[in-house]
């Protein structure tokens, strides 16, 4: 069983390393804040640096917040890279942008070691289940020495493609959840104005075609005005921004993905970056003059 090494132990990475504990592996730990008690307790091992993480474990998954975390991570003083070496694995389970990620591939490939980009989709909650998607571009040889791993943590595990095509389609998955989550706030706010009992009509569609998980989980957080967050507006922000730019690169429009961002900067105007992204509603009730639901 391979040794792991795990830096970023947020609100995803600390299940996620959890989970890897329970498994059995040895793995090392490292965060920005100090380790969570309770991976300790459970056998991590707490590291100095990234550096210290590369050069005793086998494979090294990264899991922060943005491209520029992640660089810092890799390439940084006392980063991966400075203790990378032949035949280990450099794994980024991070959203960030597909060009970025194409580039520190190739540099942590002269170093000798393979690279996987491996984004998830789940959040928090799929995080603590293990039941999280998980999207990986990069060389099959390092794939199939991942995958067990990747078990640990996601039930939907899928081998994408080359390098950055993990994180392209981590990408499209924002852009179709940001979309949904725009759609059922249109029909269930529309539902509510027209005098209909929002809950009623959420359970009457989800037995038809317009079923689906957006209406099931966030159409209830909407009717039950729960938006305490499970992935937070700031962080969807940052993954349609990703949408855009690329979308300008390939010289392509996508007006919807748009829209729905500027939906979300309106509820970060209105204090809410860190509310959960079904919030995105509150953009819409605002508008309407509305709520679908008494708050």
């Amino acid at each position: 069983m391979i040794d792991i090494g795990f830096i970023g132990l947020g609100t995803m990475g600390r299940p996620m390393a959890g989970h890897l504990l329970a498994a059995g592996h040895r793995v090392l730990l490292h965060d920005v804040a100090p380790v969570a008690p309770e991976l300790i307790a459970a056998g991590g091992v707490a590291c100095e640096s990234a550096k210290q993480i590369a050069e005793e474990a086998d494979a090294v998954i990264i899991m922060v917040p943005d491209t520029p975390h992640v660089e810092a991570v890799l390439f940084g003083k006392d980063g991966v890279a400075a203790g990378i070496s032949k035949g280990k694995i450099v794994v980024d389970m991070s959203s960030i942008s597909p060009l970025a990620t194409k580039e520190f591939a190739k540099k942590i490939e002269a170093l000798g070691a393979d690279y996987l980009d491996a984004p998830v989709s789940g959040g928090e909650v799929g995080a603590k289940a293990a039941s999280l998607t998980i999207m990986v571009g990069g060389p099959e040889r390092a794939f199939g020495t991942m995958k067990p791993v990747f078990d640990k943590m996601g039930k939907n595990v899928t081998h994408v493609g080359a390098n950055g095509d993990g994180q392209t389609t981590k990408v499209a998955n924002q852009i179709i959840v940001a979309l949904t989550i725009e759609a059922v706030s249109e029909a269930l706010l529309f539902a509510s104005k027209a005098g209909a009992d929002p809950a009623l009509v959420r359970k009457a569609l989800m037995g038809g075609f317009a079923s689906s998980r957006i209406l099931e989980v966030h159409g209830e957080r909407m009717v039950k005005r729960n938006f305490e967050p499970g992935f937070r507006i700031e962080l969807h922000q940052k993954d349609l921004n990703l949408a855009l730019e690329g979308a300008r690169s390939l010289g392509l429009s996508l007006p919807s993905t748009a829209v729905a961002q500027q939906l979300f900067s309106s509820c970060t105007a209105h204090g809410g970056k860190a509310w959960d992204h079904s919030a995105m509603v509150r953009a819409l009730e605002l508008m309407a003059g509305h709520e679908i639901a008494a708050s």
